[in-house]
């Protein structure tokens, strides 16, 4: 008695110093504080020095290299949902460059447990690290969007998460910074409408003087100045002429307002080219003089015109033949003479806004020699008067909270398909143990048979659901469940983990129908574990050791406190009661199979080599999740344990044999302890080892006995068949 209580001493102790091994992780309020406390520059971008000012319209930050942005820092948190299976927020701070690839990642808060005590930093690191280099334009498509990492082993509902959270927060950064080629979402000004009822007719001065026309102007000077100064020596031969003669002499309008259309080409020319149009095209007219021409000579061998070009943003929109259409002349008077005039047609799909500024572009040609010639560009900004457009539309409003849910509920469904085939298995398990329970009376008939049925599932429960699929349930799901109905349910938390969703939902039923036991005995690795190893003990003879009845009810109250300790504790602090949640030993055991820092392991170990001698140790004495099952055990509303009226009175076979001493000597059985294993209903039936079977069996012999076949009738002296004597 004494070793055991020095033995129980020790494992206090070691679950004290567990749990002092958890440290609240600092809490940041903002992404500046995070960068300041929690990440260098370098971190995030190789060869960084410092970090920039924030952004005005986003919590975006520049990392800065001599000066200059090189990336962009975000979190995570601050663009998308990042709850993971705590039901707290993982906070990640990224980094893009310009060219929408990832160029660091920095884990700085979070609350999910297998994170805090489960998973080695530099593990994390490496995962995170795993991303850097990857295209973001790519990944973030969400006709493309995939997982593409590896999983860590134990995480991987928070790692989906975490994988998630990073793809469509960094996606949308980008898209809002125009990143990579993206165009970042237009504001309402960008989308307004050309005022239809704005056909004042007007005249070429007042056009030219408000804006209405642009101009590019370039003289010979120019040009032969610009091209002695071009890398290709060929090119920077003079071009004879005069330096002050003109070259080129361009003028641009858009031709689809209708003051603009109507004044430069006459109503008849403008109802001809809104005729020509579809709806919502933009055509713009191009007039030219001077010795260069804006007709690109090739556009017959190529239908695209090189010399010109439109640009709106970082979207180039070329200019083709097939759009094309020659105006003869002018109806203004005072307008200049033109060499060249067309109509160019802007079909929607080249995303043309005739709201935004825009520029136009000339590329100079110069023959050289070869085949591509010798280029310069030069280009004129021009935007259409605002007086020609309606009122800008009131701004969109993104509904993030519609967003947010259907990326939830896109995960979650990806989630579950993805792990079909283990939640056929679970399901079919459920069945099995079910079917033992309705049939208990059957199932354990004969004794040998029910003993290798129930060591190959526990085999099962242990290999499949918990070291395979790590659905080991914890009493931190629970508190994840307290913490979640205080901050307003949702569903999403608990759908994240198939397996583990379904034996929370199937032990719910079960409390009402059996208790505890139904998981306990029967669907919890960890207690397989136990059973298994103490059975392997028991097969090498390692003595078996009878806590006395008056100290073994004493020692049941232990896993109720421990659990109304981390209730309480999760009242103040979720993520304190997570790390107290420690005393468990089902994540070392289990879910990250024995791959963890040395005090874990020998906690674990510990545990498990008292459970060689006291079956079930655990079980029995300190598991909080089995305290937090049992509380409800009473309620349930059948008594399937079927027991005679000798039970404990004189009998006591099943309350010696019972492997975790739920059955107290006077005969009945402690729902709160009992885990199911239906080790009773095999003694209720054996006719070997049940004293109320044997005497029943007894009786019936003696019984059978009694019924003695009548004797024979005596033959007749003279019956035919009678021997006679002499």
């Amino acid at each position: 008695m004494l070793a055991f209580r020095n033995f129980f001493s020790t494992l206090v102790a070691i679950t004290v110093f567990l749990c002092a091994l958890g440290t609240t992780p600092i809490r940041a309020e903002n992404l500046e504080v995070y960068l300041q406390h929690h990440v260098s520059p370098e971190d995030l971008a190789p060869g960084a020095d410092a970090f920039g000012e924030p952004q005005d319209d986003m919590a975006v930050v520049p990392v800065l290299k001599q000066g200059e942005p090189i990336a962009w820092a975000f979190l995570t948190s601050d663009f998308v949902g990042t709850t993971g299976y705590s039901g707290e927020p993982i906070h990640i701070v990224a980094a893009l460059d310009q060219d929408g690839v990832f160029t660091g990642l920095n884990l700085v808060d979070h609350s999910e447990p297998i994170l805090i005590n489960g998973i080695a930093p530099n593990r994390r690191r490496l995962m995170l690290q795993r991303y850097v280099g990857r295209d973001i334009t790519l990944e973030g498509r969400p006709d493309l969007r995939t997982l593409g990492i590896d999983m860590i082993s134990g995480a991987t509902v928070t790692v989906m998460v975490v994988d998630d959270s990073i793809i469509r927060s960094s996606y949308r950064v980008a898209s809002m910074l125009g990143l990579g080629g993206l165009e970042p979402p237009l504001d309402g000004a960008a989308l307004r409408q050309i005022d239809p009822e704005q056909e004042a007719i007007s005249d070429w001065a007042s056009l030219s003087q408000n804006g209405s026309i642009g101009r590019l102007s370039l003289d010979l000077g120019q040009i032969n100045d610009a091209f002695a100064k071009h890398h290709d020596e060929r090119a920077r031969r003079l071009q004879a002429g005069d330096r002050d003669d003109s070259f080129a002499d361009l003028y641009m309008a858009v031709a689809t307002v209708p003051t603009i259309g109507k004044t430069l080409l006459g109503e008849a020319e403008y109802e001809r080219m809104l005729n020509w149009l579809d709806e919502d095209e933009q055509a713009i007219l191009i007039m030219g003089r001077g010795s260069y021409s804006h007709r690109d000579p090739r556009v017959s061998q190529v239908g695209m015109y090189e010399r010109i070009q439109l640009k709106q943003g970082s979207n180039y929109i070329n200019l083709y033949m097939s759009d094309r259409r020659r105006i003869a002349k002018l109806e203004t008077e005072d307008s200049p003479e033109f060499l060249r005039m067309d109509l160019y047609k802007i079909p929607t799909d080249r995303d043309f806004y005739a709201a935004l500024p825009f520029e136009f572009k000339l590329n100079v040609e110069r023959s050289v020699g070869s085949v591509k010639p010798a280029v310069l560009s030069y280009s004129m900004s021009h935007e259409i008067p605002g007086d020609y457009f309606l009122p800008a539309p009131p701004p969109e409003v993104i509904d993030y909270a519609a967003e947010e849910a259907a990326a939830k509920a896109a995960l979650i469904e990806r989630i579950w398909h993805d792990r079909t085939t283990d939640i056929i298995v679970l399901l079919a398990m459920l069945a099995v143990v079910t079917a033992t329970f309705f049939f208990q009376f059957q199932a354990t008939w004969n004794a040998r048979r029910f003993y290798w049925f129930r060591m190959g599932f526990l085999t099962l429960t242990l290999v499949f659901i918990g070291w395979y699929a790590n659905a080991q349930l914890s009493v931190v799901n629970l508190l994840a469940l307290i913490g979640n109905l205080r901050s307003g349910f949702t569903w999403d938390t608990f759908l994240m983990d198939p397996l583990v969703f379904i034996q929370w939902f199937a032990i719910a039923a079960a409390l009402l129908f059996w208790g505890r036991g139904a998981y306990c005995g029967w669907l919890c690795p960890f207690g397989a574990l136990q059973e298994l190893t103490n059975q392997i003990a028991r097969f090498f003879k390692v003595p078996q050791i009878t806590v006395p009845w008056a100290l073994h009810e004493r020692l049941w109250p232990i896993k109720y406190m421990i659990f109304l300790g981390l209730f309480g504790a999760s009242l103040v602090s979720l993520t304190l009661a997570e790390q107290l949640a420690e005393v468990e030993p089902f994540k070392t055991a289990i879910i990250l199979k024995f791959m963890r820092e040395w005090p874990f392991v020998v906690f674990a170990l510990s545990l498990l080599f008292a459970g060689l001698f006291i079956e079930r140790f655990y079980c029995r004495y300190l598991c909080p999740l089995g305290g937090a099952l049992a509380i409800p055990a009473r309620l349930r509303m059948f008594d399937w344990i079927k027991r005679y009226r000798e039970c404990g009175s004189p009998c006591q076979s099943c309350a010696n044999t019972c492997p975790v001493q739920a059955i107290h000597p006077t005969g009945e059985v402690n729902p709160n302890e009992c885990v199911n294993c239906l080790h009773c209903q095999v003694l209720y039936q054996n006719e070997t080892k049940c004293p109320v079977v044997i005497r029943q069996l007894k009786r019936r012999a003696s019984a059978g006995a009694a019924k003695v076949a009548p004797a024979s009738k005596a033959i007749p002296q003279n019956h035919p068949n009678a021997k006679t004597t002499s």
